[in-house]
C-alpha cells in the first residue's frame, strides 16, 4: 500500500491546489509560501520551567541549535556544556559529562512542524505525516484563542486522534495534540516573532493528560546562524 501513497498523494494535491478546505490543501499553502524562504538554522536561548502537579520544580536555561530539518542539540546551563540532548534524525541522544548517557529511538517531530517540513519536497512531507499517524483526509475549521485556525487530522474538535493547528493567517502551527495509546500529549506553540520571511514562536508550553508539564521561553533568536554541523554528532561529544 506504501508504494502507491505518493501516486494518491499526487493525485490529491491536483484537486486541491491553492484552496484552504482540505488538509493538503493548507499544507500547499504552507509550502508555497515558506519553502525556500524559511532559516535553515535557528539558534537562540531558552528558560525551561519543569512542573507536576501544576507546580514549578525547576528552571534551567537552555543553549539551542536547530539545523533544519531534523538536527537540534541542547546544552544545559551553559552555552557549551558537558551535559544536554541530541535529537539527530530518528534518535535521541541525552549526554552527561561529556558522555552518551542514553541513547532512544524516535525521533522529535516538533522540529518537523515548526520549520523542518520546508526543508523536504512536498512529497516528503505528506508522507512524513502519514509516518507520524496523522490522517490528511480529515480536516475542520476552528478557533483557537480567539483566532480562526485550520485543523489538520481531525473532523472535529474534540476528536482523539493526531492533529496539527494552523493560524489561518500565519500559517503556522500553534498547536498539536498527539494521542499514544493511553497517554495524550498536546503542546501550544505562541508569541510568534517575524524571522525575515518567516516566524518563530517564543512561548512553547507542554502537556501529558491534560497536566503542565514544561513552559519554554526563547530569547535571542539567530536565523540563519552559522553552525558546524559536528556538534550535532553523538560520536564528537566533548572533543
Amino acid at each position: 500500500m506504501k508504494k502507491l501513497y505518493p501516486i494518491l498523494l499526487l493525485t490529491l494535491c491536483s484537486f486541491t491546489t491553492s484552496r484552504n478546505d482540505s488538509s493538503i490543501g493548507v499544507l500547499q499553502s504552507m509550502f508555497k509560501r515558506y519553502h525556500g524562504v524559511w532559516h535553515k538554522t535557528l539558534k537562540f536561548t531558552q528558560t525551561t520551567e519543569r512542573y507536576r502537579n501544576d507546580s514549578l520544580i525547576k528552571t534551567d536555561t537552555w543553549y539551542e541549535q536547530i539545523m533544519y530539518p531534523d538536527l537540534l542539540r541542547i546544552d544545559i546551563g551553559t552555552e557549551k556544556s558537558a551535559n544536554g540532548i541530541i535529537f539527530r534524525h530518528d534518535s535521541t541522544y541525552s549526554f552527561r559529562n561529556n558522555k552518551i548517557a542514553r541513547a532512544s529511538k524516535g525521533e522529535n517531530e516538533l522540529i518537523f512542524f515548526l520549520g523542518g517540513l520546508y526543508s523536504k519536497s512536498f512529497e516528503q512531507v505528506l508522507l512524513h505525516f502519514k509516518d507520524l499517524n496523522y490522517d490528511l483526509t480529515k480536516f475542520h475549521a476552528s478557533t483557537w484563542k480567539d483566532k480562526p485556525v485550520y485543523v489538520l487530522g481531525a473532523d472535529k474538535d474534540g476528536d482523539k486522534v493526531n492533529q496539527l493547528w494552523i493560524d489561518q493567517e500565519k500559517l503556522v502551527a500553534v498547536r498539536f495534540i498527539k494521542y499514544d495509546g493511553g497517554t495524550k500529549e498536546e503542546g501550544f506553540f505562541e508569541a510568534q516573532v517575524p524571522l525575515k520571511k518567516a516566524w518563530s514562536e517564543t512561548k512553547c508550553s507542554f502537556y501529558i493528560n491534560d497536566k503542565l508539564l514544561q513552559v519554554e521561553s526563547y530569547r535571542d533568536l539567530v536565523p540563519n546562524a552559522p553552525m558546524d554541523k559536528n556538534v550535532f554528532e553523538p560520536g564528537l561529544i566533548g572533543r
